[in-house]
Parts: structure tokens; sequence; C-alpha cells
């Protein structure tokens, strides 16, 4: 199953693979003339009811496998406001071969002909709330006629992200859903058909461009809480840079004050709290988990903290209260399994650092991904460990992120991810949030060695993370 948000990530995803959207508009047609084969006979009189997307793009297709049949297709709104090119170039096709196809341009123009089977190809996944005109006139005389009604994916006002579902929208006896079902089309009074529309394995399994669309926010947002530093000063300070650069509004770090004026030293963009200790205690931590929890902002804990006895204990302590979102990572990393907790943790072990928290000893992280999986589901709290290629994983959905270069072996990288996974925490589910974060990490490391493959810095990594975030909004 999967919500229609996903699925306009996946569809990225495969059009990145080599499979276009236009290849995947062909396959859906084709289902949805399938079904409404399946609907009448040959001759039938069908009225397809069109959206100016892609689900209309969908039906417009359709149409053309259909000329043993009386069709009529009505486009909502004029042809030259067609959204994507796609579904333009399929209308186009329609107006040129001579198929009829008519323009209705306000709600009081709309008038169904009557026909044997209509077509409900208005609005597809991604709508909520109730149908605006001229899609509610349309929707009122689909649902009041005396056709059989083939919906095209989804049936129009069907919400298939938050289950919104619209009041006024369209009570189909057919579904055509394409890929995988929807959540909630099972509860309809309808038949529903998943179509396959030759959507490769791989764009659900590797992370892709439309990942990084799904959780990037649109805007600055969020002010993560880095928790680090002591024996060691640049991890914290790479973390809070590198959320930053990938779109918190402001990142502040909690250090002890023996280096916290080091850490400053680092970027004159980062708010550093010292506190008093030369690392961080259990009495310390009380009231840094009064701070995290009054601001509500994603954590992030372990960058440069060290082994100590009781900076380890101070995690425990810390970890084990908290119940906001956090980003886990080095010296913190060995106390979760041990640790029950409320919080919400994203886990970023490396090879190493997997095996001592008890995951699988793997050199080829994604050829053990189904132990990570299993592991991930003890645990219970998202992994994301890091290798050539990473796994992520809740232990129920598994991703691969296959970006990198060898040249990120460089200490700090994982740094400069647990800080870009901390800022899309503020806005994306914990699985979307470190898929995007592993492959948008990676890509900055990418366009470094475009121009040198080895020698580059953790520190020039965050410089690219803007343009590997934002730079395939196109993709």
């Amino acid at each position: 199953m999967i919500t229609g948000e996903r699925m306009a990530a996946v569809d990225a995803n495969a059009a990145a693979l080599g499979v276009p959207r236009k290849q995947l508009m062909e396959s859906s047609g084709h289902a949805v003339a399938r079904a409404i084969r399946a609907s009448a006979d040959p001759g039938a009189r069908v009225v397809i009811v069109a959206g100016r997307g892609n689900n209309g793009g969908d039906a417009f297709v359709a149409a053309r496998f259909l000329d043993d049949y009386d069709v009529t297709t009505l486009l909502l709104g004029r042809a030259e406001l067609i959204g994507t090119e796609i579904a333009r170039e399929n209308w186009a096709a329609l107006e040129r071969a001579g198929y009829d196809t008519r323009e209705t341009t306000d709600s009081s123009g709309f008038d169904l002909p009557d026909c044997d089977v209509v077509v409900d190809a208005m609005l597809g996944t991604g709508i909520s709330g109730d149908l605006r005109e001229p899609a509610a006139t349309a929707a009122a005389e689909i649902n009041a006629a005396d056709a059989t009604v083939v919906a095209v994916d989804v049936p129009s006002g069907f919400d298939a992200d938050g289950g919104d579902h619209a009041a006024n929208g369209v009570e189909a006896d057919r579904v055509v859903t394409f890929h995988d079902a929807k959540p909630g089309l099972e509860d309809l009074d309808a038949d529903v058909t998943v179509a396959d529309i030759g959507i490769p394995a791989a764009a659900e399994r590797f992370v892709g461009p439309g990942d990084i669309a799904l959780a990037r926010p649109d805007g600055r947002e969020g002010r993560p809480y880095v928790i680090g530093g002591g024996p060691y000063t640049g991890a914290p300070a790479l973390a809070a840079q590198a959320a930053l650069r990938a779109s918190a509004e402001l990142a502040f770090v909690a250090a002890p004050d023996a280096v916290a004026g080091e850490i400053q030293g680092y970027g004159e963009d980062l708010i550093v709290q010292p506190y008093e200790s030369d690392v961080l205690t259990p009495a310390v931590a009380d009231d840094l988990l009064e701070t995290a929890e009054r601001y509500d902002d994603v954590v992030v804990i372990g960058p440069g903290l060290g082994t100590a006895d009781e900076t380890r204990q101070a995690v425990r302590q810390f970890l084990a209260s908290y119940t906001g979102r956090a980003v886990v990572d080095a010296d913190a990393l060995e106390i979760v399994p041990s640790v029950e907790t409320d919080a919400t943790l994203v886990c970023t072990p490396n090879r190493a650092e997997l095996a001592r928290m008890g995951g699988p000893d793997a050199d080829d992280l994604a050829g053990a991904a189904d132990e990570i999986a299993s592991f991930a589901a003890e645990l219970g709290h998202v992994v994301l460990a890091k290798g050539a290629n990473d796994v992520i994983t809740d232990g129920e959905r598994t991703r691969i992120s296959r970006s990198g270069t060898p040249g990120m072996a460089v200490g700090g990288t994982g740094d400069t991810l647990a800080g870009v996974v901390a800022a899309l925490l503020e806005h994306a589910e914990p699985l979307d949030a470190a898929a995007a974060g592993a492959q948008v990490n990676g890509i900055a490391g990418e366009r470094l060695a475009e121009t040198q493959e080895f020698g580059f810095l953790a520190s020039e990594v965050t410089e690219e993370l803007p343009a590997a975030l934002w730079g395939d909004r196109d993709a």
C-alpha cells in the first residue's frame, strides 16, 4: 500500500531511473481502457470527465484505446491551462486525430451526456478537502447518472494521504489505481483494480530525487539543538553548520565551557550555549533535557561527546526521559539498545558502530539490508547505516541510498549527515528524513568529486548541501 504523496516520489524516482512519466501515463491509460472494456461492450457510450492534471492525461490516453466505443472527452477548463506537458501532448493528440473533445470553462456550462460509462479523471491523489467548481458540479452529475462510474487512480475527492475525504466527492463503481493500492480504497463500495504500469521495484528500493522532494521544506524551518563536544570540537560544529545549510533557521550547540569558544570559532552562525563542565555529565543532562523539551526542536546527540563513563550515563539519562525527536550519532549510539525511551530516534551508525550496537557486522551494508531491517525492528527506531551504500530502515520499510563517493571517507561527513537529517526531520517523517538526508549528503560529496575526487573536507561538503537539496527541483 502506498500513499499518494509517496506515489509522487516513486514516479519521480522512476523517471530518474530512465522510465519517464510519459511512458507511465501510456501504461496507465491502457489500464483504464481495459477497465472500461470490462464495464461495457463495444459500441457503448463512454464519457470521460477530465481535469487539467496528469489524472486527466491518463484518461486522454485511454480514449485512444477505445475506438470501438462512442467516446466523448470533456475537459474541465481551458486546454491551454492543462498543467503538465505530457497531459497537454495527449490532449493535443486527441484533437489532431479528430476525437470528440470538448472544453467546459465554468460549472454552468457543464452538461453530462447520457452514457453507459462515465470516467472520473478530474482529480487524482494529493487533493484534499471538498471539491470546488467546476469539479463539484461535475461530481454531482456523475453521481446522479445512470451509468457505471470508473475512477482513474482514486475517485475525485478521495484523499490518499490523510484520509480527509470530500463530502461531495465522486462515488465510483470501479477504481483503477496504479502501481499499488492507496490507503482507504479497500473501504469503498467499489471494485478496485491495481494496475501494474511498469514502475521498477528499484524506484521504491533506491532513494532518488522524489525522496528529496518529499522531505525538503519549502523554506527555512526548525532550530536543531546539537548536544556534543568535549574531547572533540569539530564534530558538533559540522553537524550544526550542515543543519543550517539544509534549511534550519538556527542551530544551537550545547557544549562544555572549556571548548565552547573553540566551537564558536568554527562559525559565527552557530549559537553556542556553554555549560560548566569539561564533558557532558548527568547533572548537566537534566538542564539540557528541560531546554530540549521546552522548545520541541530536533536534538542531535553524540558528535564529539567522547566515551567517559559519566558522559555515557548522561546520554542514557537524557534519552530515557526525552520524548521528542532526535538524531543519535557517534559516541551516543551504543547507549540506544539498552535504553527504553518514548523519543523518536534516527540512529546513524557507520559499519563498526552498527556492529557495536548489536547489529550485523558486514562490509557490504546493502547486502545485509534484511538483517539491518530486523535489527531496526528489534530496536524500535529508524536506523541509517552509513557505508558505500547507505541502508535506511524502520524495520518494515527499507531504502538504499547509492549516492556518495569514496572521497567521503574523510572524517566529519557523518557529522554533516546527522545535521542534514536533523534539519529535514523538522518537516518530514523519520524514515523519509533519513533517506533524503543520506541522498543529499552523498550528492554534495559527488559535486565535490567532480573537481577533486579525493582531498576535499567535510566542511566543504556542507557548502554543497544547498545545491544538493534544492538543485533537483525539475527532476
